[in-house]
């Protein structure tokens, strides 16, 4: 399934089989917000998952979000149990790389979110983002409501016709419910690892391309 060889997500039949409870705990609060990384979390708040690449950079672009009121990363989208990263790196858990988003809506809109989401990766290059290719790099949107799936695929769409127009193709990104598609947290040391490792690697960037929610420019790549 590697080694120079096209990725494929596993069927939950080929996928593995996992265990009932994490092998790991995961640490009692963020790093750089200070608040909670496990629920439940105050009633005031909403959730979002996004994946959009490697979770250490793509945690960190929502954590500097204000309004954003905690962060996690973890594995979603796939059918193994409480999977390890070794596991979720093999290909065959289905799992995608993602970062949970615990934020104030008096704040933060989720639009806003789904901007930010769109512009900080290339949702156009399906099993991969830029060096980093695997089935666990897809990008994926993955919805607590019927009003945030409405909201993504309506933002999917405005996307899709300025990307077409910059030269790019067809967005790949997956937009399923979350219910369904647990959200497993990730190893203590993947937690706000670019707190921890600042001169660390961080392999997302964007297009450039300018995503048709507000007026905000999209932000350079990171190097």
């Amino acid at each position: 399934m590697l080694f120079g060889r096209t990725p494929v997500l596993p069927t939950p039949e080929q996928a593995l089989k996992g265990r009932p409870e994490p092998t790991f705990t995961v640490p009692d609060r963020h790093t750089v917000l200070g608040n909670p990384l496990l629920g439940p979390y105050p009633e005031h708040l909403e959730t979002a998952d996004f994946a959009l690449g490697c979770f250490w950079g793509a945690e960190r672009k929502f954590w500097q979000t204000p309004g954003v009121w905690t962060t996690l990363v973890g594995y979603q989208g796939g059918y193994t149990e409480n999977p390890t990263y070794e596991e979720a790196c093999s290909g065959l858990t289905g799992h995608t790389e993602a970062v949970r988003v615990v934020f104030d809506p008096s704040i933060v809109s989720y639009e806003s979110l789904l901007k930010l989401f769109w512009e900080s990766h290339n949702p156009t290059q399906g099993f991969r983002q830029g060096n980093d290719v695997g089935t666990q790099y897809r990008s994926g949107v993955y919805s607590h409501s019927p009003a945030q799936a409405a909201a993504a695929k309506s933002s999917r769409d405005a996307y899709q016709k300025v990307l077409t127009g910059s030269g790019y193709g067809t967005i790949t990104t997956e937009i399923l419910p979350a219910d369904g598609r647990p959200f497993y947290p990730a190893e203590a040391y993947h937690q706000q690892y670019l707190d921890k490792n600042p001169a660390g690697y961080c392999g997302i960037g964007g297009t450039g391309v300018s995503c048709p929610i507000g007026v905000a420019k999209a932000p350079p790549a990171d190097a």
